[in-house]
Parts: structure tokens; sequence; C-alpha cells
């Protein structure tokens, strides 16, 4: 019976929760098999002998991938959990942080709060990291049993990252975002510093092509909307700017003299310049004076002040309700800061841009799954197209690395170039001829 196999190891998974219940028979009969497979093989070192079994399964056993990744994955959570997940513990030297490890969840949050907007970060940073945090704490006390958060582990990260991975199978963007909530709590706020985090359980993604829109599909798009949201998709194409950065722009960021759009403390918080598209000079001005009429009727009401980054807000305290600090993109109605607790004007959430955007995308009858980062990546294809140089476009997007931008070139094609597909040379009634070379 596969319940017998290895039964403390079986134990281990379903009280930490890392695998759901039905797969820890056959992660105990992996490794059981990896353990008859490595007694032959004592003069390797523990890494190469995993390689080898895992290779034996590809090659001999001729095994799908997902039996391989799951071998794999069973592998690591006993020799780098389970046998080592019940010793390996951390021990800090400073008493304040043996203090701070048996605070309740609650006061661990509340500093994990202070310390990230000391740190200036951006609210939905905040927001991201508080929530990582909570279902870390809800994870510890399922597999812990107990409603305090004490005694923190390297170890329990681990679990918890791994757990993300195998059991709830989530993205390795989404496994890394977790980590840096994770990281950040225990290097700022507990004071621990996680030295080997090398043994977790990975989250795998292999290389994907951006999804691109042609022209022809971005001015249907474009046929399904108008006056505020039309401009809104424009911008996003037209520039190439990112989601947050077309809701944080400002007033200010608009130069019509140079033409351009200025992105402020963009991803890496980077400043860049992008194009102004000519094409809607005229309806973004006529918009700017929309947008000012709203702003001059909050102040006579007695608010106007938008949120300032950093220390502006201090350092120049009537800034916030000057024009050009106001947002291109305002929100419909008035609203209460969660940080100050001033009733401010925010710019337009980034989820009504979403909907905007698909909307217009259903409504074009697209089949293609098109969101706010498709208008990015069709940007950056298309001035490829036209012959742009790669550096330019790198600036433009504001990539670090060129290689980043590089992805585009695989999209590119030029069809004229492009060789003709073998069906239809033989719906052609065109002779195929061998020639000689590789096959």
């Amino acid at each position: 019976m596969l319940n017998d196999i290895l039964p403390d190891f079986q134990r281990y998974l379903a009280e930490k929760n890392l695998v759901s219940s039905d797969k820890i028979p056959f992660h105990a009969l992996w490794v059981s098999k990896f353990l008859a497979f490595s007694n032959e093989r004592q003069d390797k070192n523990l890494n190469s002998r995993i390689s080898m079994f895992l290779d034996s399964l590809v090659k001999e056993k001729q095994l799908p991938d997902w039996q391989v990744e799951q071998a794999g994955n069973a592998i690591r959570l006993y020799t780098d959990h389970f046998l080592s997940g019940n010793t390996a513990s951390l021990s800090p030297d400073a008493q304040q942080v043996s203090e701070t490890n048996k605070a309740d969840a609650r006061e661990i949050l509340e500093k994990l709060r202070e310390a990230i907007r000391i740190k200036h970060y951006s609210y939905s940073t905040e927001r991201t990291y508080l929530d990582w945090c909570r279902r870390f704490f809800a994870y510890l006390e399922e597999t812990n049993k107990n409603s305090r958060v004490e005694g923190f582990e390297e170890t329990q990260v681990r679990d918890f990252l791994s757990h993300l991975a195998i059991r709830q199978r989530v993205s390795s963007a989404t496994q890394n975002q977790a980590f840096n909530a994770l990281l950040f709590l225990f290097r700022e706020v507990l004071k621990i510093e996680l030295k080997d985090l090398g043994k977790t359980v990975r989250a795998k993604r292999g290389p994907k092509l951006p999804i691109v829109l042609t022209t022809e599909e971005v001015r249907k798009i474009l046929d399904h909307l108008e006056e505020r949201d039309l401009l809104l998709v424009q911008v996003l194409y037209g520039t190439g700017i990112r989601l947050m950065e077309l809701a944080r722009l400002r007033v200010q960021d608009i130069d019509f003299g140079m033409n351009s759009v200025i992105v402020r403390a963009g991803k890496g918080d980077k400043d860049r310049i992008t194009m102004m598209p000519a094409a809607i000079r005229k309806s973004l001005q006529k918009h700017l004076m929309l947008v000012k009429e709203i702003h001059e009727r909050d102040i006579e009401k007695g608010y106007g002040e938008v949120y300032l980054p950093d220390g502006l807000e201090r350092k120049y305290p009537n800034a916030g309700k000057e024009w050009e600090w106001q947002y291109v993109f305002p929100a419909a109605s008035l609203s209460l800061d969660p940080q100050s607790g001033k009733v401010r004007r925010h710019h337009i959430s980034p989820s009504s841009i979403q909907k905007i955007v698909a909307a217009a995308v259903r409504k074009a009858g697209i089949a293609k799954h098109a969101t706010v980062h498709t208008l990015r990546h069709s940007f950056a294809t298309h001035l490829l197209m036209q012959g742009v140089n790669i550096r330019e476009i790198q600036g433009l997007l504001g990539h670090k690395n060129v290689e980043t931008t590089m992805i585009y070139t695989h999209v590119v094609r030029n069809m004229s170039k492009a060789p003709e597909s073998p069906l239809d040379l033989l719906l052609e009634g065109s002779p195929i001829s061998a020639e000689s070379g590789d096959v």
C-alpha cells in the first residue's frame, strides 16, 4: 500500500500542508525509489545522485515532464525540508529579536506597515506586502495549530514558498513577490537574516513570447472607444507606458513644447522620457482643460489637494493644490486617503483602466488575451517593424537591460521572407525537391 511507504515523511507533508493529500503517497513513492537508486551510488554526492535519478526517469523510463517534476519536488522536500527541517532553526543573538518573535501577528504587521512607510514604498506595495505576510501567518497557524506567531525559523519561510509552488501552483512571479515581502519582514522588522533559501522548491516558468496586436487590431479597439476612454488607450499604445505609469501621470509630466511624456519614478524608481503622439496632442489639451475645471471646483469646495511623493508634502505644504501636480486622469470622485486621512481626488484606479481595455477588446471581437500590457508590447513591436533601433526602444520602454527588449525581435517577422508552409506548396501542386543537408 502506498500509505505504508515512508509514513513519517507522509505525516510531515500533511502537517506542513506542503502537498495536497491525494499527492502525498506518490511523493513518498518517488522518494523511496530515489533512496533505492541512491544506495547503489554512495560514491557520488547528493546533488549528483538526484540529477542522475531524474535523468534516468527521462532517458530510461521515458516518463512525461510532469512526473519528473513531481519526483524532483518530492526529493527536495525530503532532503531539504524533512531531514533538516526539524533541526535547522535561527537563533538570533539579540534579546530584542527574541521578544519580537513572540509578539502577536497584529503587532508585527503594524511594525511592518511603519517600516514600509519609512522606506517610502508605494501604497500598492504596502498592501501587497501586508497581504503576503498575513497569508504567511495564516499558514503558520494552520500548520502549527496555534494562534500566535512565535519562534520564527528559516525553514518556515522555505516551507511556505514551497507550499505556494507545489500545492497552490502559483507562477514564478507570484512566488517571487511573496519572497520579497517575507524578506522585507524578516530583515527590516524581525531583524533576522534569511541565509539560505536556495533549497526552496521554485515555481518554474518557461520562456514566453508576449502577446502582440496587429495595427489593424489596435484600430478596431480604438473604434470601440470614445472621449476620455479613447484618449486613455491612445496614450497607452502611443507612448508604451505601463498601467501605473499612466495612472500616476501628472500635468507637469506632459511637455507639449518637446512633444514628450515624462515618466516619473517608473519601474526601478527611474525617470525616463517617451514620445507624445502628434495625433493626440489636441485631444489631450482639450482633456486637460476639463480636468482643470474639475480641479478649480474642488478648490472652491475646500479640497483640490493631491498626494505628493516622498517628503515633498512636508517641504512644500501648499504644492498639493497647485495645478501642475494634479493627475492627468483623475478619479471620478473625491475619496479618503488611507495613509493621511485627508479627502483628496486620487488618480483613476488601475482596475478602471483594465476594464476599459477589456471591454473594448471584447467589443472588437479580438480572440487574443489582450490586456493593458499588450498595448505596450504592441508599441515596442510596431516600432521595431518600422526599423527603429533596439537601443532607442529600450530607452522608451525604460528597460534596464537590452536583453529584455530583445524579446520583441522574436515576435517581429518579415512575412515577405518567411518560408512557405509545406501544406501550401502541396495544395498549390508545387513539387518539393529533396536537397542534400541535415534533416
